[in-house]
């Protein structure tokens, strides 16, 4: 079984999985999008593709997908928080200055079984670095129960609150701080240095070497078998 991470790309939309394809929770403002005239007409895999069109054309790749055997497995998507319409409608908005904001990290079952998420995290990180990018910020969630102080999507989309926005106790996990609190929607920031990326490209390098051995194990067994016949 063989996992990879690799930069969105506006060719690689179909390595999204089929709720990151159409989720606009972020992308849409959500009192345009819920109003009864438009709901009827709009295609969400269609507004979510215009956006990362636009996205990618006006500041560059803003995501890492994760695949298992060439499958959908996870993403974490990000972008300036001027490109996110949803950024300012928290209570513990706006995202600081020198920050990109991080919107979604999903993990579908087989990304969740290979603890992919981490490792989605490291490669944005190394690509925000290598950009001069200073911090990573994101609203996290807190509890179960849906709030009233975030407008909701819509229920024919599956987005939610809980769906579309990330634990932040997985966020703090994996070293976001708080630096705006909020019992529901804490605004969580991650400091980018160099010490990150030199991390990231080591536990790279360490990973293409356990798979090279890996490999060598399986050849090395396969000649045993076929030498032993």
């Amino acid at each position: 079984m063989s996992t990879s991470i690799t930069s969105l790309t506006l060719e690689g939309l179909d390595k999204l999985s089929s709720h990151a394809r159409r989720c606009v929770f972020w992308e849409m403002d959500p009192a345009v999008r819920t109003s009864p005239e438009f709901r009827d007409l709009h295609d969400p895999e269609f507004e979510k593709e215009a956006w990362l069109s636009m996205v990618m054309l006006e500041w560059g790749s803003c995501g890492q997908v994760a695949l298992v055997d060439d499958k959908p497995a996870g993403c974490a998507l990000y972008a300036p928080p001027s490109m996110v319409p949803r950024a300012d409608l928290f209570p513990t908005s706006p995202v600081s200055a020198d920050a990109i904001l991080l919107t979604t990290m999903r993990l579908e079952p087989i990304g969740e079984e290979h603890g992919l998420g981490a490792t989605l995290i490291q490669a944005a990180v190394g690509d925000l670095i290598r950009r001069g990018v200073r911090a990573l910020e994101a609203f996290g969630i807190r509890g179960v129960d849906a709030s009233s102080d975030v407008p909701a999507a819509t229920a024919a989309l599956e987005c939610s609150p809980q769906e579309c926005m990330i634990n932040a106790d997985f966020l703090e996990d994996i070293g976001f701080e708080v630096v705006a609190p909020h019992h529901r929607f804490p605004r969580l920031r991650l400091e980018l240095d160099r010490d990150h990326l030199w991390k990231a490209d080591v536990e790279a390098a360490l990973d293409r070497l356990l798979e090279v051995a890996s490999l060598s194990v399986v050849d090395i067994g396969e000649k045993s078998a076929v030498g032993a016949c």
